[in-house]
C-alpha cells in the first residue's frame, strides 16, 4: 500500500515539480534588470522565490523522507531524466513539447530554458539519489524507538 500511494504521489509531483520551477524561473527573471542591477517588481519576485523555495523544500522533503516510498522520487526522477535525455537525442522535439501540453506563454518559455540548461537533468539526479536507499524498499520498521541498553549487574552499573 505504501508503495501504491507513493506512485500516486509520484505522478502527482511531476507535474508540481515542473510547472513551479519553470514560473517561478520566469516570474524572477521578469522582476529585476540584470543590466541596471536592480529589482523591478519586489512583489513578483518576492512570489517568485516563495515559489521555488516551497519546490526545493518539497524536493528536499521527499530526497531525505524516510517513511517516503523509493517511487516518489523515482517517479519525477524518471521523468526529468527521461525529458532530458530526449533534449540531447532530438532538442526541436523535446523543446516542442511544452507546447503541446497547456498552459501556454510565459511558462513554456520557463520549461524549454530549464531543460536547456540542465536544471531538470540535475533535479533529477537529485530525486533518484534516494531510490537506492534499500531501507526505503523495505517494509518500514520501528526505527525511531530508542535502542534498549542492558545494564551489567555484576560491574555495578
Amino acid at each position: 500500500m505504501r508503495h501504491t500511494f507513493g506512485l500516486f504521489l509520484g505522478v502527482l509531483l511531476t507535474p508540481a515539480l515542473l510547472y513551479g520551477t519553470a514560473w517561478g524561473y520566469v516570474q524572477a527573471g521578469q522582476s529585476f534588470d540584470g543590466m541596471g542591477q536592480q529589482i523591478t517588481d519586489r512583489t513578483r519576485i518576492y512570489g517568485a522565490f516563495a515559489l521555488l523555495a516551497a519546490v526545493g523544500l518539497v524536493t528536499g522533503v521527499v530526497i531525505v523522507a524516510r517513511w517516503a516510498s523509493p517511487l516518489v522520487s523515482l517517479v519525477p526522477a524518471l521523468a526529468l531524466l527521461g525529458l532530458s535525455a530526449c533534449f540531447l537525442i532530438d532538442p526541436a522535439r523535446a523543446l516542442g513539447l511544452p507546447a503541446r501540453v497547456p498552459p501556454s506563454g510565459d511558462l513554456d518559455f520557463g520549461l524549454r530554458m530549464l531543460l536547456g540548461t540542465g536544471a531538470y537533468a540535475m533535479l533529477g539526479f537529485a530525486l533518484l539519489m534516494p531510490t537506492w536507499a534499500p531501507r526505503r524498499w523495505g517494509a518500514r520498521r520501528d526505527e525511531d524507538e530508542a535502542p534498549v541498553y542492558y545494564q551489567d549487574q555484576r560491574a555495578g552499573y
